[in-house]
């Protein structure tokens, strides 16, 4: 690439455009700011390094660049280096309000049409103790930039503070040539035969069905708006685990930024996030020697997919990850910002568009951290404090390496938004995801489903909760009331129909192997499973199977009207449909929702060839067991949710004063899709009771409903 004939109104590239869209109608702008904090002690020449800012900022006309908007488009503007020099800003501080002072000064905004995009502040601690703050905004540079952002500071100090002016060749070219070279090398879109329209083809197919945001652990419901406030988690990663880590990559032909992708899918996944991750990675984008020594934003965003259903082992999933990767490196010259305008996905202000995870995987010594070093001055990194994020959760690893560049360990760093998680949330995850690693370090063939996130004092409190022995029923979940049953008699019947019994041990089995497909479909906390099932000993285990899974059930009656079906599955957008043949065939659209039919070979073969134990799904007793629709008598139906203390509640009032227990029998008389059905679930399979199940034509009132009761022995509520 070299100098380029630049028209009169030079375009912003494709990176600027949405960043200075964002900067311009949203609010916490400052998540796009790049800070880079120096401490600095010893005797600094001020006005050399006042005029060796004022010569960087010549030399890189980004630094110079404002960016107004003439008849509804912006563009770039480039003003001289005598209007466009940024000023150094000297500023006095106590060194106890250092932090405060740097922080603040991190988080203001850019008005970028009128304001260059670069702020020097020198903080005046001492005679001989300074720290300056460079802070860039994200449309004039990226983090390979800081590279030669310091090397040219450094050598223009040099110069300066010798009373010369920096000896430095012009660069090749600047950043308005490269815009205007790219936007040449990419083609026109309406051309199929060219790079951008092929690349476009691409990432339309692979991004096509991509949800629109996670259902993510948070501890707070999303906002209207997000405030992209945030702080960051620093922990570290051991160096046996990093090389342990490395040694999969090395046996799997992947990466280790495959490893550690694949890892945060799987944690994701198990939390409730379903089985389709997308996350958002950064590409270097210097594709070209005359970008090397550029100040500018060249890095693109790479929207990877992950995706964990079918119940893969962990290597398997490395090779869905390695073979998704290596085509979207293919194909990575597509901005980012020219996907979102073609895919189109929900606009909202309450979470980044395709994706709401980051993740960044560095070697520490890689170019752009280059230090800036300056004669006569000890320099050390000072940490500017992160106060604002684009994404719910940003991962960064910093590989550490030995003397001879083996791994070494790993620096992580999470930055999340605290509109969203509180702190100990986070730590808490990074946690779980550190132990799942370690897991599938030392067994890839472990299956994804399988993989335990459990924390110790969660291990120590399932084990208290279904202690048989205690009193009440505590604060459980409805799977974990069950669990205890189980254990306690697993031969006691639990579900009696037609003449037929199932045992406790055999319901538990068989809402195991459905609750693992439910897992593998996407199924998880916070999440939605409809059921449309007639009545039958299918329908306890199909409850149970979405508990274990961690979702709540959403009942539908099939001989609900289809206008009334239609808006429960669009207000409730459960992700699976659980039914049957005949009741799939009078259902109304599903949406995007994945539809088991339980009858059908394929799915009958898929559930029962599925683990016997139940899959390793934490969940809270906060978490929603099942939401029921109110009558819409008095306008729309209302989707009324009930968690899972609730239905302990329920089921210790019931056991309370209905003396309900094991050898107590119990007529599922209700339609399931009153909350009175659930009321009778939790009057027997909590307590070791059986659960009477009746075709409906014997629940008729009177004779009939009388002859079932005698004749299912001894129905007693």
């Amino acid at each position: 690439m070299r100098a380029v004939e630049r028209p009169e109104r030079i375009p912003l590239s494709y990176a600027q455009r949405r960043l200075w869209f964002l900067n311009r109608f949203e609010h916490g702008a400052a998540a796009h700011n790049i800070s880079i904090g120096l401490r600095l002690r010893g005797r600094l020449d001020q006005e050399a390094l006042r005029a060796a800012v004022r010569d960087v900022t010549a030399r890189h006309e980004t630094l110079r660049t404002i960016f107004p908007e003439t008849d509804g488009a912006a563009r770039q503007l480039i003003l001289s280096p005598e209007r466009g020099a940024a000023d150094l800003v000297v500023t006095a501080v106590d060194e106890r309000d250092l932090d405060t002072a740097v922080a603040e000064q991190a988080a203001r905004d850019f008005d970028l049409a009128t304001e260059t995009p670069l702020r020097v502040t020198l903080f005046r601690i001492g005679p001989e103790d300074h720290v300056l703050l460079l802070l860039l905004h994200h449309i004039a540079g990226d983090g390979w930039s800081v590279g030669p952002l310091a090397g040219d500071l450094t050598s223009a100090y040099l110069a300066r503070a010798q009373g010369a002016a920096p000896a430095w060749e012009p660069p090749p070219a600047q950043y308005a040539d490269y815009t205007m070279w790219n936007y040449a090398v990419l083609g026109e879109e309406d051309d199929p035969e060219s790079p951008v329209a092929q690349q476009l083809d691409f990432w339309r197919k692979r991004l096509e069905g991509i949800p629109d945001v996670l259902a993510l652990p948070t501890d707070r419901p999303r906002p209207p708006e997000a405030d992209y406030t945030a702080e960051t988690v620093e922990m570290d990663i051991s160096p046996e685990l990093h090389r342990a880590l490395t040694v999969v990559a090395r046996k799997t032909g992947t990466s280790l930024f495959m490893v550690l992708q694949a890892g945060l899918a799987s944690l994701l996944s198990a939390l409730g996030a379903g089985s389709d991750i997308p996350m958002g990675s950064p590409i270097a984008g210097r594709n070209d020697k005359a970008l090397e020594g550029m100040v500018g934003f060249f890095v693109n965003t790479l929207v990877l997919r992950t995706d964990t259903s079918g119940a893969p082992t962990f290597r398997e999933l490395l090779d869905r990850v390695r073979e998704y990767d290596l085509a979207a490196y293919a194909n990575q010259e597509v901005p980012f910002e020219r996907l979102v305008e073609l895919l189109n996905p929900e606009r909202s202000l309450a979470w980044h568009p395709l994706f709401q995870i980051w993740l960044n995987v560095q070697n520490v010594e890689a170019a752009g951290s280059a230090p800036v070093g300056l004669p006569g001055v000890d320099a050390e990194a000072y940490p500017v404090p992160v106060n604002a994020t684009q994404f719910d959760l940003a991962f960064t690893f910093n590989e550490r390496t030995t003397a001879d560049g083996g791994p070494n360990g790993m620096q992580a760093l999470v930055d999340f938004r605290l509109d969203l998680f509180d702190r100990r949330t986070v730590v808490d995850l990074f946690g779980r995801l550190e132990r799942l690693l370690e897991r599938v370090a030392a067994d890839p063939e472990l299956r994804v489903q399988e993989l335990s996130v459990l924390t110790e004092d969660e291990r120590t409190m399932l084990s208290r909760v279904n202690d048989t022995g205690r009193p009440g029923l505590g604060r459980a979940t409805f799977p974990e009331l069950f669990a205890r049953q189980v254990a306690k008699d697993p031969d006691a019947p639990a579900v009696a129909f037609e003449g037929g019994e199932l045992s406790y041990a055999e319901l538990d089995r068989r809402a195991n192997r459905l609750a693992h497909v439910l897992c593998a479909e996407g199924a998880g906390p916070e999440g939605f499973v409809a059921l449309a099932l007639p009545r039958s000993q299918e329908w306890p285990a199909a409850v149970l199977a979405v508990h274990k899974a961690g979702a709540a059930y959403l009942p539908l009656d099939p001989a609900y009207p289809a206008e009334r079906l239609a808006y429960m599955l669009s207000d409730a957008r459960p992700g699976v449909v659980v039914t049957t043949r005949a009741i799939a065939a009078t259902l109304p659209s599903t949406g995007s929702a994945t539809v088991l039919v339980l009858d059908e070979e394929a799915t009958a073969a898929r559930v029962a060839g599925a683990p016997d134990t139940a899959p390793q799904v934490w969940v809270s007793v906060r978490h929603p067991a099942y939401v029921i629709y109110t009558s819409g008598s008095t306008g729309r139906p209302k989707g009324v949710v009930v968690s899972h203390a609730g239905v302990t509640a329920l089921a210790t009032g019931y056991a309370e004063a209905l003396g309900l227990g094991p050898g107590s029998r119990v007529l599922q008389f209700a339609s399931p899709s009153f909350d009175a059905a659930f009321a009778e679930l939790c009057q027997s399979l909590p307590v070791g009771a059986t659960l009477v199940m009746a075709p409906p034509e014997r629940l008729d009132p009177g004779a009939r409903l009388a002859f079932s009761c005698a004749d299912l022995r001894s129905v007693e509520h």
